[in-house]
């Protein structure tokens, strides 16, 4: 039986803000996708940002097959008490040699986490559909993406970016939008692999997420009012409760990438097959990264 780590990166009151809206925490999310692809897993959830948050050592997390790390409203180029607690578990994991995967603040978390730098987004925020990800050349053989296309579109909202990653990093895929869509590092013994987007989630919560963020898709200029809002996250919501509907399939310019579930998850689906389940098991401190699997 895998057992897998999943790391709120939401503050106490965000993840009771999401509840109340989506129904569940970001924490949450990411275990129920978790227990559907993987229903023999064990699954536990903790919150390293809150201040009475169990301490994870390198040696406890080398009991898990793997690490989740969440998306949140978090920026990690804050330096407070919340983002510390996240940066120090964030290098407890890469120094355990547990494979580790996240999304939208996950990849950011990782990535100040090893050296590299996080930023706002100097023009924009993405939100709804992050469009045309590509594969860079080192993407295209990657096992993280394989099964994508040329070129795919995938659930997104963020207004933070990695502006540059680490050493020992790889960029795996871009957008006209953000540059480092998708990315593999490797740090202190660890290997952690990572997107921008959201594979976890499903178009009902990207719905709940833009209602929440009306205001600032507004001040983004990606909407004029909330009307036009409203409209967008009533696409994804008929979406939802609909992945075959051809119509809102056009009025949204998606494909099966973006419609279909098991499409949606197939980052987080290759982070199984190929990093976690070919190296379950405990680890010791002597164990090595995985490199066969994930070619720099």
């Amino acid at each position: 039986m895998p057992h897998f780590l999943v790391a709120e990166s939401e503050t106490a009151d965000e993840r009771e803000a999401r509840r109340r809206h989506a129904g569940k925490s970001s924490g949450e999310t990411y275990a129920a996708t978790l227990a559907q692809l993987r229903p023999d897993a064990e699954i536990t959830i903790v919150a390293p940002a809150d201040d009475d948050a169990d301490q994870f050592g390198a040696d406890d997390l080398r009991a898990f097959d793997a690490v989740f790390v969440t998306g949140s409203p978090l920026h990690v180029y804050d330096d407070t008490p919340e983002v510390r607690r996240q940066l120090r578990f964030m290098r407890s994991v890469f120094a355990s040699g547990t494979p580790s995967f996240g999304s939208c603040a996950g990849l950011q978390l990782a990535v100040a986490a090893a050296g590299g730098i996080v930023r706002k987004m100097p023009e924009r925020i993405e939100a709804g559909v992050a469009r045309r990800i590509t594969p860079t050349e080192a993407g295209r053989n990657h096992p993280l993406l394989a099964g994508r296309p040329d070129s795919w579109d995938a659930p997104a909202i963020h207004g933070d970016e990695v502006e540059s990653l680490p050493e020992n990093a790889t960029l795996l895929a871009s957008n006209a939008v953000t540059t480092i869509q998708a990315a593999e590092i490797r740090h202190d013994g660890g290997v952690f692999w990572g997107v921008q987007y959201h594979p976890e989630l499903a178009p009902g919560e990207i719905a709940v997420a833009l209602r929440r963020q009306a205001s600032d898709l507004i001040e983004a200029g990606l909407a004029d009012t909330t009307e036009d809002v409203e409209m967008r996250a009533a696409q994804l919501d008929a979406l939802h409760d609909d992945p075959d509907r051809r119509s809102i399939h056009w009025s949204l310019g998606i494909d099966a990438q973006f419609a279909q579930e098991s499409n949606r998850r197939i980052e987080l689906s290759n982070f199984l097959n190929h990093l976690v389940e070919p190296n379950a098991g405990p680890r010791s401190d002597q164990d090595p990264a995985p490199a066969d699997l994930c070619p720099a």
